[in-house]
């Protein structure tokens, strides 16, 4: 029999209660070995990554909402068919109130509902999010985030001109590096 394996996570906005509350449940549905992260759905996930890596066949990836997992329908999918060709399931122990597990025809088939219905709802919310932001903006009560890289332009062209590569003056400034060859693109104009 292999390992019941849990993945916790919650995004940067979130409480920490909502994570112990997750690892509390997965500890209760037995998993031996658990990963969390705070990390929004949109950011690189390196403990979901390492999860991963850990899974061997006979093993079950265990979370306790499908909206922890993936962030959309299509990245859940390939989760779950990466999974089973390796011969790992996939549990998710709260999908309207049931636990659903991919080792069976019927939670495919349940899982692939409740992911549709989970990418729905998400899309709702981030509709809702930008018609908000264009009703602050037209009442002025919006400016948006500072431009951090444009700002720090004379010390971008200050590094490169010190013999540093992009990457390194990007990290060195906490910066994107696209933001530094902008910067250096703008220069040459």
């Amino acid at each position: 029999m292999g390992m019941l394996v849990g993945y916790a996570r919650t995004s940067t906005t979130e409480q920490v209660a909502g994570l112990a509350a997750q690892v509390r449940d997965l500890e209760a549905a037995g998993c031996g070995k658990i990963w969390q992260e705070r990390v929004s759905s949109v950011a690189e996930r390196q403990a979901l990554g390492e999860a991963l890596a850990f899974l061997r066949e006979g093993d079950t990836l265990v979370v306790a909402k499908i909206d922890r997992l993936a962030r959309s329908t299509l990245h859940f999918w390939e989760l779950v068919q990466s999974l089973q060709s390796r011969g790992v399931a996939l549990r998710i122990l709260n999908l309207g109130g049931e636990t659903v597990d991919t080792s069976s025809a019927t939670g495919r088939l349940t899982l692939t509902i409740f992911a549709g219905f989970a990418q729905f709802e998400r899309e709702i919310m981030l509709e809702r999010q930008r018609e908000g932001i264009a009703k602050a903006k037209s009442e002025g009560k919006y400016k948006g985030r500072a431009p951090t890289a444009r700002a720090k332009a004379g010390e971008v062209r200050q590094l490169l001109g010190q013999g540093k590569s992009p990457t390194e003056v990007a990290k060195a400034l906490g910066i994107g590096r696209a933001s530094v060859y902008r910067i250096l693109g703008s220069a040459a104009e």
